[in-house]
């Protein structure tokens, strides 16, 4: 089968916290032990709602790269770059907004949703419309076979898919095509060839997926083979033409089960969050002063943790036995609410105390962050570079 490549970006518009550590980066930790993983620093993104406070998204850049360092993203597994940085993103996102129709744009789900709770910002520009095609660009310039994401932007993953489609529909078909994908055939050799043939005749007859990917298992492993026939033997086997752009999958995420201080999602809009880097002192303050059951006026008060922004940590961090003794002591007044914060603040305590280490270390060495992402960019170019040489060349760019 093909190379599952896995790409995944963040905007810089603040501090990380433990809701983009739950959420995303726990995730990435995993991810990169799985498949060929990219992440990039999503700065562009930042400039589609934060264009008239650039400074926001300078300072967050590289601190979010430190962030990411820090919680566990191994540059030696995964590729970590900047998408400004790596400029064929915008030449996509122009070259595929020529046959992107309007109407696709609208109709995204997350545009209106956006511009209601972004109210006090004027979203009504060209980069906000067009975010969802820069972000089509940003998977589709990698040929990224999964994108992790919450249910909310699964539909930016099904456009993505419409617009590869529309691409490799109007542009996959090369003069002689048919022929060149018979010659590729013949380069099989008779056995394989055959067996291609039949899967894709009970393929195109039937629907049959494991036909499907049965041939596409022996187009990939086949090593005789260009990567312009390895793609005109794609294309042809699902009936349509050279497979220019390939369709991605949404991943779904986990969900985040990280709650903010009042009890809310943690998210800085709500300002309920624990940041990454917090002090230690700042992290006790916070979680001592977080409201608890509104029953419990005086120590001697009996509680119910179902009412109570704590619990909702407690189930985070705590153990079946520190959770049990919050049940009963709570319900019984038999502990009082700062006794029942503590192990949530020894558990955040410990969960930050080795991210915020390797973050001290990496703070103090920019060079070798620079560095890390220098490299990641230039892997990141060459993969953009050979995905734009072949988009060209089906768009009648490539002048001599």
């Amino acid at each position: 089968m093909a190379v599952e490549r896995v790409l995944s970006g963040m905007r810089p518009t603040g501090n990380l916290h433990l809701g983009h550590y739950h959420g995303v980066l726990k995730n990435w930790l995993k991810l990169q032990h799985e498949h060929e993983c990219l992440f990039f620093v999503a700065d562009w993104h930042a400039l589609t709602t934060h264009y008239d406070t650039p400074e926001i998204i300078e300072e967050s850049v590289w601190e979010m790269v430190i962030d990411w360092l820090a919680a566990g993203v191994d540059p030696a597994n995964a590729t970590i770059f900047i998408q400004s940085r790596v400029p064929e993103h915008a030449e996509l996102f122009t070259l595929l907004s020529m046959m992107t129709p309007l109407g696709w744009l609208e109709r995204v789900p997350t545009y209106k949703d956006q511009q209601e709770k972004l109210a006090s910002k004027d979203l009504s520009t060209y980069g906000f419309l067009g975010y969802p095609l820069l972000q089509s660009a940003d998977i589709l310039i990698y040929n990224a076979t999964q994108v992790p994401v919450g249910e909310d932007q699964v539909p930016h993953i099904e456009f993505t898919r419409e617009i590869a489609r529309r691409f490799n529909h109007i542009y996959g078909r090369e003069p002689g095509f048919e022929e060149k994908a018979a010659a590729a055939i013949k380069k099989l050799g008779g056995k394989l060839g055959a067996l291609y043939q039949e899967a894709r005749t009970r393929y195109q007859e039937t629907g049959d997926e494991e036909a499907l990917e049965s041939a596409q298992a022996l187009i990939e492993e086949h090593q005789g083979l260009s990567l312009g026939d390895r793609e005109r033997l794609l294309g042809f086997l699902e009936g349509g033409g050279k497979m220019i752009l390939v369709e991605p999958e949404a991943k779904l995420t986990p969900a985040s089960k990280m709650p903010g201080l009042d009890g809310q999602k943690m998210s800085k809009s709500y300002n309920n969050t624990i940041s990454l880097r917090e002090s230690p002192e700042d992290v006790t303050k916070k979680i001592k002063t977080m409201p608890t059951d509104p029953a419990r006026v005086r120590r001697t008060d009996p509680g119910d943790p179902a009412k109570c922004p704590v619990w909702q940590l407690h189930e985070v961090y705590s153990s079946d036995s520190t959770k049990d003794w919050v049940q009963q002591g709570c319900k019984s007044a038999g502990i009082g609410c700062i006794e029942c914060k503590q192990p949530v603040i020894d558990a955040v305590l410990a969960e930050l105390r080795p991210i915020q280490e390797r973050a001290a270390q990496y703070a103090e060495d920019p060079t070798l962050v620079k560095n890390i992402v220098a490299d990641g960019c230039e892997k990141a170019r060459k993969l953009a570079r050979e995905t734009m040489r072949e988009v060209r060349e089906v768009m009648g760019l490539n002048y001599s």
